[in-house]
Order: C-alpha cells, then structure tokens, then sequence
C-alpha cells in the first residue's frame, strides 16, 4: 500500500534529545509535520530548527507534560490551529532510580507523572478528533523494564507497566474509528546515560543481549515510523520491543 499524499500533523513528546528526536526526525522526512514537544523551550526548538534545516516541517512547544493542565491548553491551541492531530507518540519520560526503602513519595510520583499519566493526558485531549476523522496512530514509548522489571526502578517499571495496559485499553476503545494504539519497548539504546557507564556496567548489560551490542536510536525511530504509517492501518493493541533479543 501506498502512503496518501495529504500531509499528517505529528506531535511527538520528549522530542529535544535522544530518542525522541531520532523518531521527530524521521517521521517528519516522511513529509509529516511535527510538533517537537519538551519541556525545555531550547531543546525542542533547536529540535524543530534541525528538523527545518534539513528541509522539512517542524515546530516546537515547550508543554510540562506531567502537568494535567498545561497539556490541556497545549492540546486545544494546538487543535485550534491545525484542527486534528493525527499522530501521537508518547515519548517523554524521566528516571529517578532508587531501592523501594529509599524511594521518596516525589521520586515515585514524578516519575508516574512524567512517564504515565503524561500519556493519558495527551491522548484523551488529542483522541477524540483523530475518531471523527476515523484515522489515526497513537504509540506509546515504554521500556523492557516494564516487561521485566528491575531491581532500583520500582517507579520507573510500574509506569512502563502502566503504558502496555493503557495501551491495549486504548486500542480497544478506538479500533472501531480506524485509530490504532501501539508500544514500543525499547531496550538499552545508546544514548547519554549508557555512554555514561564504566566498562564493567556495559559488559554486564551486553552479556544479557542476544545481539551483544546496544541499539542506536534509529532502531526505535524506525519502528515507530512504520507503526505511525499507513501500512501498520492492522495493528493495533501491540507492545514491540526493539531490544537485540533480550525479551523473547
């Protein structure tokens, strides 16, 4: 099947580094326009400005997305303007690791909030026009933690957790209008915070990945794109892990 020529608007979360704005990137050079989202004006405008630089469509809004309120108003001037938003990938997260008996009611609930409640928030403002217009594709990043779980990210794998099953509720509520719901669970990407690791951590982690290297944010960006396109219009309700093998 064939993409269709109308242009797409995306918003993508957590867009000014990393992963986020691998997937920002690639899904806007597929012709989409995208809405860079974080909560730092500079790392999502400097996002966006690449985005443009490299000839394609792109802006930025700097959105608190652990905040109810502030998502609420983001969504509807975002609406006001652009009417539908068709694409929505729930990328934004933060960790605030600790063992339970040291994890502090603020470190368990900001990371609720950053990484959970952040996508029910967008999704039930963004949702309801993509169900009127019978297209489109919300995925939520998660993480192999939230399949797995891991000593020290109590809060960080109950959150992940939380994303398969809103994920699959979603996807049942707005089968029946065309709008599909996805995860993607990435594993140990390479990023700032493994090139932060000692020789030993890094060994430690590749013994326990089938494919002995760590994934490039591309691998995540692709799969997202794909499941943002029109040929993925059949799935829906799935958690995809992009991890070298880790969780078969």
């Amino acid at each position: 099947m064939t993409e269709k020529t109308e242009t797409r608007i995306a918003l993508v979360t957590g867009a000014g580094r990393g992963i986020g704005k691998a997937i920002a990137e690639m899904i806007a050079s597929r012709g989409t326009h995208v809405i860079c989202v974080s909560q730092s004006e500079g790392s999502c405008g400097s996002a966006a400005e690449a985005i443009c630089s490299a000839g394609y469509s792109a802006e930025a809004m700097a959105v608190d997305v652990s905040d109810s309120a502030s998502v609420e108003a983001a969504a509807k001037a975002l609406l006001a303007k652009h009417g539908t938003i068709d694409i929505l990938v729930n990328n934004a997260g933060i960790t605030r690791d600790g063992l339970l008996f040291r994890m502090s009611d603020e470190d368990w609930d900001s990371v609720v909030r950053t990484n959970l409640n952040s996508c029910f928030y967008w999704a039930k403002h963004l949702a309801r026009p993509m169900t009127k217009k019978r297209w489109g594709r919300i995925v939520n990043i998660g993480s192999v933690v939230g399949l797995m779980g891991n000593a020290g990210q109590a809060n960080y794998a109950a959150a992940k957790a939380g994303m398969v099953g809103l994920t699959k509720s979603l996807a049942k509520e707005f089968a029946g209008r065309s709008v599909t719901v996805n995860a993607v669970a990435p594993g140990f990407i390479q990023t700032d915070m493994t090139d932060a690791l000692n020789d030993e951590q890094k060994a430690g982690i590749l013994s326990n990945i089938p494919l002995k290297r760590f994934g490039q944010v591309d691998d995540i960006a692709h799969a997202v794109t794909f499941l943002t396109s029109e040929n993925a219009g059949y799935i829906t309700g799935q958690v995809f892990t992009v991890d070298g093998g880790m969780v078969m």
